[in-house]
């Protein structure tokens, strides 16, 4: 049995290094990657927005706090008194009651005072009024109503009071005021008389478009 002859002619002008490059696989192409953002440029100094001058109020020329921190004291001299009469006397001193009563009543007259100033408080300047935790300025208002001197009720007596509370507050009386969209409201205060003296003045001077005390009109 004769082995098969695997020898083939050899061509003299063929290169070998043609045949190992035959041979080799091509490359496989790279993927293709996205170019990265170049970086947004930083904002110059004199780009930057002008801050906002605050609004100038000028004097407060009414003001009632709506509670007074005096009455907290009211607790600890009730107290005091209480606890002075049980050492003075004969019997033992319940430290553990009065503690009690203590906390409730120092508590019961932060949270009442403190309620009062926030809801109650009336604050009124030459630009803005604050009723409460509303302030409104005096540019939105557009007429203060006369007081009701007859027996004859009045609609804006019936309005809405200015602020977070559905009506006037108890021992305050209102003041019809009419806004700028034709809403009728209550301002209102506990000494009216000369709260309506002050807001009425005040509506005038912005209504002329006199600037607050103390500014004229080339500081503003």
């Amino acid at each position: 049995m004769t082995e098969p002859d695997d020898s083939r002619p050899v061509d003299p002008s063929a290169d070998p290094d043609d045949e190992i490059l035959a041979e080799e696989p091509e490359p496989e192409p790279e993927p293709e990657t996205e170019p990265e953002p170049e970086p947004e440029p930083e904002p110059e100094a004199g780009d930057d927005p002008e801050p906002v001058p605050p609004v100038d109020e000028g004097e407060v020329l009414f003001y009632e706090p709506g509670g007074s921190w005096w009455v907290v004291a009211i607790g600890p001299v009730l107290i005091g008194a209480v606890l002075a009469l049980e050492i003075a006397g004969p019997g033992q001193v319940h430290w553990p009651v009065l503690s009690i009563f203590a906390v409730i009543l120092i508590g019961f007259s932060l949270v009442q005072v403190y309620a009062a100033r926030t809801h109650v408080s009336v604050r009124l300047t030459e630009a803005t009024l604050r009723e409460g935790t509303k302030t409104i300025p005096l540019t939105d208002i557009a007429k203060v109503l006369p007081a009701n001197n007859g027996p004859e009720h009045q609609t804006w007596e019936s309005a809405r009071a200015i602020g977070e509370l559905p009506a006037v507050p108890r021992r305050r009386k209102g003041i019809g005021v009419e806004l700028a969209d034709g809403t009728v409201v209550q301002a209102w205060a506990r000494d009216v008389e000369r709260f309506r003296r002050e807001l009425t003045e005040a509506h005038q001077a912005v209504q002329m478009g006199l600037p607050p005390r103390g500014r004229s009109d080339a500081d503003g």
